[in-house]
């Protein structure tokens, strides 16, 4: 969602004549857009306004001038502790206010005060933002999901981007129409919960997420769409029958389950058991076959025992994910959990995250090696590393390198998979009698 809000940002900025600079120390403005889901995230910020601080000096001894920005969810929390730690910052603004990039700009060539914007404006920031431009590549993000209601006790989301909205209709089918009419082929659905979508259409009913699904594929070029993160108490039956019946949708879900146990999901406030992520899986899987299963995980919550702990094992045994993310857990500021005593020490945290990453890790790489001798369609999107190699995307959203000409950019193209590696696959073009089989479910 960052990525998305910092295209927005560059679309908002360039009728004022901003362009993108090569290199921050080159720039006469510097944003930097925040993430404060997790402690190191945040106190990268602070290191990284110190290298600033030394650019702006320099550019000040030549004449030169700096304008530096704090933006996104670190700013909307900790606004007056940025001023405070690093008082040579010009603007301060929350993730729901860079519609009003323009006037704060105004007011900083004004004033030689901190111009700061955290609130929550009742506009929404959509219905100001200009038309978007057409992203480099093939492939782009949109939102049309922000904020929360659910009050997870570790999370600060409902605290940093506000309550669960949903953009109209409308708008989301004008945007991803023109993305596609500018070269896009796979769009992800950008959500804090985003299968919680419920927008409004002209008739004034509301659609949830499957139904937008539907509809967008019905876009003449769009070829691939996905979604991106949804919370388990929210897939719905519509949703899990987008995954039998639209072939544009991809068969990759991440699902966040957080623990294995129900004693640590209860106190993380979390609206499903373990046992309900279980039943989930398995009717996402009877609707899709080879649906792959990302998801996230928090290891050492406060009171987290041995025993829950082993309940997590568990369950990454019993579903098999194809990847997922796992990190101990965070105190946030202004969450219940911060402040909870049974706080569990750094070193028994350390323990469980190397022993939960080593299994995942070996899940992955099992998922990758099972698709060895198979042939699926690869949306390539980037060049690689190497000379004449091209990088795209599988359905299930491995990372594929393939020896291919440039002429295929941008094209979906059926990739015989011959190597399995921990993060990615490598291929071979297939042979035009080898028919894409994808489609068939990867076993472990």
């Amino acid at each position: 969602m960052n990525v998305y809000d910092s295209e927005r940002m560059t679309d908002i900025l360039a009728p004022l004549g901003y362009a993108a600079a090569d290199v921050p120390d080159d720039a006469d403005l510097v944003i930097l857009n925040t993430c404060h889901i997790r402690e190191k995230a945040a106190e990268k910020i602070y290191s990284e306004l110190g290298r600033l601080r030394q650019a702006k000096s320099r550019r000040e001894r030549a004449g030169l001038t700096m304008t530096i920005a704090v933006a996104g969810c670190v700013a909307q929390a900790e606004g007056g502790e940025i001023v405070r730690r690093a008082p040579f910052v010009d603007m301060v603004f929350g993730p729901q206010t860079y519609h009003r990039l323009p006037e704060m700009m105004a007011r900083v060539h004004r004033t030689s005060d901190v111009v700061m914007d955290t609130d929550f404006p009742t506009e929404s920031k959509f219905d100001q933002l200009p038309a978007q431009s057409a992203p480099a590549g093939v492939a782009a993000f949109v939102t049309v999901q922000e904020g929360c209601d659910k009050f997870c006790t570790f999370c600060v989301v409902p605290y940093t981007r506000g309550a669960e909205f949903s953009r109209p209709i409308g708008q989301v089918l004008a945007e991803v129409g023109h993305l596609v009419h500018s070269g896009m082929h796979e769009i992800t659905l950008l959500g804090q919960n985003v299968n919680a979508y419920h927008g409004a259409a002209e008739d004034g009913r509301e659609w949830n997420l499957a139904r937008l699904i539907v509809e967008l594929a019905r876009i003449k070029g769009l070829q691939r769409i996905r979604y991106t993160t949804s919370y388990p108490a929210d897939m719905d039956d519509d949703l899990i029958a987008a995954h039998r019946d639209v072939p544009e949708l991809m068969p990759f879900l991440h699902m966040p389950v957080q623990s294995g146990s129900d004693r640590v999901l209860q106190a993380m406030n979390r609206r499903h058991s373990a046992n309900d992520y279980r039943r989930l899986v398995d009717r996402l899987r009877r609707a899709r076959s080879d649906i792959a299963m990302s998801s996230d995980f928090i290891v050492g919550f406060p009171g987290e025992t041995d025993a829950d702990f082993s309940e997590t094992m568990a369950l990454v045994r019993d579903i098999g994910f194809s990847q997922a993310y796992s990190f101990k857990f965070s105190p946030r500021p202004g969450t219940q959990a911060a402040i909870d005593e049974r706080q569990v020490p750094d070193a028994v945290k350390t323990e469980r995250l190397d022993a939960l990453q080593t299994a995942l890790n070996a899940g992955q790489i099992a998922y990758n090696k099972c698709c060895i001798g198979r042939t699926m369609p690869v949306l390539f999107d980037r060049l690689g590393r190497h000379p004449g190699q091209l990088v795209g995307r599988s359905p299930y959203m491995q990372a594929v390198h393939v020896k291919a000409p440039p002429t295929m950019f941008g094209d979906v193209v059926d990739v015989r998979i011959v190597r399995a590696y921990a993060n990615s696959l490598g291929g071979e073009l297939a042979k035009i009698d080898e028919r894409a089989s994808y489609h068939e479910s990867p076993s472990s």
